[in-house]
């Protein structure tokens, strides 16, 4: 394979090699810390993570606001002191080698506020700031005010044209890269548009070299692309390197960086991972954010896939076929399926799925009596972690409110992850991953279920493998 040339990357020359930033401590300053270290580019996780007490013992995350506004003031306060301290212990444990990045989510509660009290508290310590779901134009801006490069994430060159047109172009001298992410194959929140078939990957070869040459016409030549999602054997990739068409390139590894000593995630995590098969990663749209996501087939998933399964439109009066009288709720609501739907319904109540739940498509998704407490729980104990959430109706606006029903068919995203982040249980909650997860189980690295430290782990990137 030909060798890895170092590449400048927010300032400094290090090895093209990139954590990828993973949410809500799954990627932390000790992960990140000893990614840079061993001369690369490490991420930590600036959606809600840790922090720790005065005698360093993790602060559990409990809400005490009466309301969602309240509830969400104290998330951020979360948010901005672990962000801060996590870049402490990244830049602590780099010992001045690589660089340190910080990863958020432009849809997460109060971005742009987050990213004013971690870059402000940790002034110095963060190199760059990657940053993607949704449209983060406002991104260049706040990181340019402290001296910090960015790193938009992408999945077209027409994403990427509108971002420079609206605002990147006021800011060129801090745009450090831009991270390309394959829609497919990452893992987490994907960028698939509506125009893209979820079921038909396309070469991110000749994505990437419209977004090449895109960033060639705003003279963005020397600028660095990030090929993110479905990158594990750099051998796989030998055409990209050197090759004056796509121009600097580096490497970001979202998968591989979990099964490390220096990652966080527990032990049942990391034994989960060498047991993945091709396949059991699943592209999915049940995230209230309303954007596709990747994660481990589970109990959990399944549950959600069943459930919307168990669905049917109705109508509050007769309308074409819809005349079958079908009653909902305590109250014996009239609403009206079709008599095929009817069938259905009837024999989902007949299983135990008794509990008819409204959704904001004018359906009813069907669950038991346990299932409707959880979801109803969860939605009232909203804490606004996003900037706006199907779930929950919840909305970073004057009005705390998307204006539409909550729904029902999907979760609460910051409950599930901050339950895997921090316990044993890797069934019944939410598993971010990428597609070729299920490579840990073949990949000869990982024999006798071998966990590499992370220098141990890049020092295997570059041979290629």
């Amino acid at each position: 394979m030909i060798a890895l040339k170092p590449l400048v990357i927010s300032g400094r020359e290090v090895l093209p090699l990139v954590e990828g930033g993973k949410g809500i401590s799954v990627s932390n300053g000790e992960s990140s810390g000893a990614w840079a270290a061993a001369g690369g580019v490490g991420t930590f996780s600036g959606v809600n993570a840790d922090s720790y007490d005065d005698n360093g013992k993790p602060i559990e995350q409990i809400y005490h606001g009466r309301t969602r506004r309240e509830r969400n003031e104290e998330l951020l306060n979360y948010s901005i002191r672990g962000g801060i301290h996590q870049a402490q212990v990244a830049h602590e444990r780099s010992n001045g080698q690589g660089r340190i990045h910080m990863n958020v989510l432009w849809e997460m509660a109060g971005a742009e506020r987050v990213l004013h009290g971690v870059l402000e508290g940790a002034k110095g310590l963060v190199h760059g700031v990657t940053c993607g779901a949704g449209m983060p134009y406002r991104i260049a801006e706040i990181c340019a005010h402290y001296g910090v490069y960015y790193y938009p994430i992408v999945s077209s060159a027409r994403a990427f044209r509108a971002l420079w047109k609206r605002a990147y172009f006021k800011f060129r001298d801090f745009l450090g890269g831009v991270v390309y992410e394959d829609p497919w194959l990452a893992g987490g929140h994907n960028g698939l548009s509506n125009s893209e078939n979820p079921e038909r990957p396309e070469d991110p070869l000749p994505r990437v070299r419209e977004l090449r040459a895109q960033m060639r016409e705003y003279g963005l030549d020397q600028t660095p692309i990030f090929m993110a999602g479905g990158v594990w054997y750099l051998r796989d990739w030998e055409e990209w390197l050197d090759n004056p068409e796509l121009g600097p390139m580096a490497f970001q590894f979202g998968t591989r960086p979990l099964l490390t000593v220096e990652s966080p995630i527990s032990d049942a995590w990391k034994q989960k991972l060498l047991t993945l098969k091709e396949g059991d990663v699943y592209l999915n749209r049940f995230s209230p954010t309303g954007f596709y996501s990747s994660a481990v087939r589970n109990a959990f998933l399944n549950d959600l896939q069943a459930r919307a399964e168990r669905q049917v439109a109705y109508t509050i009066e007769p309308v074409g076929d819809h005349v079958a009288a079908f009653e909902v709720g305590a109250r014996s609501r009239v609403v009206y399926l079709t008599p095929h739907d009817r069938e259905h319904a009837q024999g989902w109540v007949a299983r135990g799925f008794v509990e008819a739940m409204r959704t904001p498509d004018s359906t009813l998704v069907f669950v038991t009596p346990e299932k409707s407490i959880e979801i109803r729980t969860d939605q009232i104990n909203c804490m606004g972690c996003l900037s706006a959430c199907g779930f929950s109706n919840w909305a970073q606006t004057e009005e705390g409110s998307t204006g539409k029903k909550a729904d029902p068919r999907s979760f609460c995203i910051q409950k599930t992850l901050q339950a895997i982040s921090h316990s044993d249980d890797v069934d019944c909650e939410l598993m971010f991953a990428g597609h070729n997860a299920y490579k840990f189980a073949s990949d000869p690295f990982y024999t006798n279920g071998f966990v590499p430290t992370v220098r141990e782990l890049v020092d295997r990137l570059q041979t290629g493998d």
